[in-house]
């Protein structure tokens, strides 16, 4: 029988045998997608409603939580809510009614703490001071200090968290004398270290226990005050969530089977605050339990891998194009990468070899055909071939291929089960392109009223600078600019049926672009094609900065550098303990949520190769830049592959989307940019190249192939200086996950959840264990990793 009349005939059995309860739900949605939860600030909170809901207009009421008050402004555009913070439950639900149906919005009460930071001059004559660090983006001009009494002080409201930061007095960048808490830099120095906030006792932890006839339990440690259950974006009923002993009884309703994807998402509470969620993917219905039942379309699913066109293989000849100038040396020139090369990998297999669902193409738009910009020493000056400097915004570079190899690239990936996005430049044109040869006033200035160049000043003009002379920054504060970019945009997505984009530069353009760009899309492509477009921006930044481009109506994700740096130190560097990166990458989780989809990464096209660092042959404190002109980079100390595939597992273990730099795959060595570039290498590899490839094959195709690595719950089971442990459940689907940083062999042994008792464990990196009702022991080899999955 063909399998859509199978289902068919499902779900109308499924229907006739509902009962008679009010659970319906509108057939269109007025929300695209899943609501982001709303953290509420401690004073007011703006909540831009065409963030959640495509027609405003529609908007009948808004039901507010007690305790806190609220105003629907008279044009629908935002609402308003303030309230007593200690009078607010952790976790509240906000309804918004449109033609009878109430939309639900979870919100969270605000956790920031106010901070007062202090510095004594001891009688020094002290003309001002400032801080730089985490607390403010590392703009030390946004936060000078007050004078009083001798003392110069600044107060903070921030989340809890560990901030790092220096003063700047008069000028001088320095610790904090007054703290005696510092943390190792990375480059070669040390901040000082804040710490905000403490555990104030037992948060709920919850979990998906099991799953019969629909119907799912939801299990729980620590005590539960509340739990709020939805499906999409609407609160279950009481009655379709009931309290029994060993949890929370979940009864889908009937309208949960019309559409074909859906989801179930659950929060709850108690007195010490707020617990993780879960999530549940759901077909016309059902509970999903196998993997193959996902599409490339669940991005939660996906693996991405980026490259860049120019590097990664060149299959047409004809199209190579350097650019012809004796400045340009030819690590800054083009080294032949094309399309067809790309779909040449396609149609060999590699992608599919690999386990990769996504492909990240780096920007392929019409870049100069000269020369710009100077490195002094080796004196170079550098050409396009890395796409960022557009001098159109519609036509493909013709070094890359043309409109037609782009269209075949995208449909035989699409074949292939795998997702194209486009890296996407909207900051800034070069100044050939046609918009500012025509517009020159849609740039912001190049000189500030001082008459100093804004070039470069990534956080104390963050929305105006200019990342180069010839790059102007387009002022994107203007509806009018707004509107031409975010269509040139939307071009991509409907001419090449491209899956999403990678958005450069993000924290530089405003949010009135990617509310807009947004809108359109969901307007003109995911709503009519019933379509899900990922887009994930890149912010260098502290999280608040990072989550704030974050919601229904902007983007799905960013890439998660705070995560990236944490890891790149502690699995490099042998002093660095694995509580630093557990805090950092809890802290994201504490922001972006345990099923978030930020893009977590091997490796960028900005930063050294992590395998250079981690063999020594690249150091942390030198100019990275410099020594790639200087010296030959390689990768070192053969442990760095070692320590490599550890960075590749924690990536493909952890919430959020794994990504691999182009090359990380077999540890391709490098300094920064543009070593860091070098070209492909698909053949003649070493023996440790070959296994890391074949490590990181067999590393994607577990976190493919099992659930609890996609839409699992997380739990941290150990940690120590140079052991990690952390288990993922999906149902009764559970993975443990082990790592020794230790340059010896140990015996790495944690207690496990009661739920795990009865479970029986197979090893897939050949770890001898012993499991009893209580505990693991493992014995994990030197800078070694293993990965347990029930069965």
């Amino acid at each position: 029988m063909n399998m859509k009349k199978l289902i068919g005939i499902l779900v109308i059995l499924i229907l006739f045998s509902c009962s008679q309860k009010k659970d319906s739900f509108p057939v269109d949605s007025q929300i695209t997608g899943l609501a982001t939860p709303v953290r509420l600030n401690p004073d007011q909170t703006k909540i831009v409603m065409e963030d959640y809901f495509n027609d405003i207009s529609l908007i009948d009421s808004v039901s507010i939580p007690d305790h806190l008050d609220g105003e629907l402004t008279a044009d629908k555009k935002y609402l308003l809510v303030w309230g007593k913070v200690h009078n607010l439950s952790p976790l509240m639900v906000m309804k918004v009614w449109i033609q009878g149906d109430p939309y639900s919005i979870l919100l969270m009460k605000s956790d920031k703490k106010n901070v007062t930071i202090s510095y004594n001059p001891d009688g020094k004559d002290v003309k001002s001071v400032q801080i730089a660090g985490e607390v403010n983006g590392w703009n030390p001009t946004s936060s000078n200090f007050k004078y009083e009494k001798g003392i110069w002080s600044i107060e903070f409201l921030l989340n809890p968290g560990l901030y790092q930061y220096q003063l700047v007095v008069d000028g001088q960048w320095m610790l904090d004398p007054a703290n005696p808490e510092t943390v190792d830099n990375n480059i070669g120095g040390f901040n000082s270290l804040l710490k905000v906030g403490e555990n104030s006792g037992k948060k709920p932890y919850i979990y998906i226990s099991s799953t019969e006839k629909r119907k799912i339990i939801v299990g729980f440690e620590n005590e539960v005050d509340s739990i709020f259950v939805f499906w999409q974006n609407f609160l279950l009923p009481s009655y379709d969530v009931a309290r029994k002993e060993k949890g929370f009884e979940i009864s889908l309703p009937c309208g949960t089977i019309k559409p074909e994807r859906s989801h179930i998402r659950a929060w709850a509470y108690n007195n010490n605050g707020t617990s993780n969620e879960v999530l549940i993917p759901l077909e016309h219905g059902n509970v999903i339990d196998n993997p193959d039942e996902l599409k490339r379309s669940d991005w939660r699913a996906s693996v991405f891998y980026f490259l860049m066109i120019d590097r990664f293989y060149d299959a047409d000849t004809t199209n190579d194009f350097p650019v012809d100038d004796s400045e340009i040396l030819p690590e800054a020139n083009f080294m032949g990468g094309d399309l067809s090369g790309v779909i040449k990998k396609i149609n060999d297999g590699y992608f599919d070899a690999l386990g990769i669902n996504t492909i990240w193409l780096s920007p392929i738009t019409q870049n100069p055909l000269g020369a710009f910009g100077l490195w002094p020493d080796p004196r170079t000056k550098f050409s396009g071939y890395h796409g960022y400097w557009p001098v159109s915004s519609s036509e493909v570079d013709f070094r890359f291929g043309t409109d037609e190899e782009l269209m075949e690239l995208v449909e035989t990936a699409h074949k292939h089960n795998i997702n194209v996005i486009l890296d996407y430049v909207a900051n800034h044109v070069h100044n050939l392109h046609p918009v500012y040869l025509e517009h020159p006033d849609w740039a912001t200035p190049l000189y500030l009223p001082d008459g100093t160049m804004n070039t470069e000043k990534w956080d104390e003009y963050r929305l105006t600078t200019w990342f180069d002379t010839f790059l102007p920054t387009l002022d994107l504060s203007r509806e009018d600019v707004v509107d031409v970019m975010t269509d040139s945009a939307l071009f991509w997505i409907e001419e090449y049926n491209l899956d999403g984009f990678r958005h450069d530069a993000t924290k530089h353009i405003p949010e009135i672009f990617w509310r807009t760009l947004t809108k359109k899309i969901k307007q003109k492509v995911e709503i009519p094609e019933n379509t899900n477009i990922y887009q994930v921006g890149e912010t260098y930044g502290n999280r608040e900065l990072i989550g704030s481009y974050i919601n229904t109506g902007m983007l799905d994700g960013q890439f998660d550098f705070n995560v990236y740096d944490a890891s790149v130190a502690v699995f490099a560097r042998d002093n660095e303990p694995f509580e630093k990166l557990n805090d950092a990458l809890m802290e994201s989780i504490g922001y972006y949520g345990y099923h978030n989809m930020m893009g977590y990464i091997s490796g960028n096209q900005d930063k050294p190769r992590f395998i250079s660092l981690a063999g020594g042959s690249l150091k942390f404190d030198e100019d990275s830049k410099l020594a790639g002109w200087t010296r030959d980079i390689e990768v070192g100390n053969p442990v760095a592959y070692k320590k490599l595939q550890s960075l590749m597992t924690f990536n493909m273990t952890i919430p959020g989307i794994p990504t691999i730099d182009y090359g990380d795959e077999i540890g391709m060595p490098g300094a920064n940019d543009p070593d860091n570039r070098r070209m492909m290498r698909f053949d003649n590899l070493s023996p440790e190249e070959k296994l890391t490839r074949e490590i990181t094959e067999k590393l994607v195709n577990l976190r493919r192939n099992n659930l609890p690595l996609t839409y699992g719950d997380f739990q941290v089971l150990k940690i120590s200086d140079k052991s990690y442990v952390f288990a993922r459940t999906y149902f009764d689907k559970i993975a443990i996950v082990a790592f020794n940083k230790s340059g010896e062999q140990k015996t790495v042994e944690f207690r496990i959840p009661d739920r795990f008792k009865n479970a029986s464990f197979k090893s897939n990196f050949s770890s001898e264990f012993q499991k009893s009702a209580t505990t693991i022991k493992i014995d994990l080899k030197a800078n070694s990793f293993e990965i347990l999955i029930n069965h």
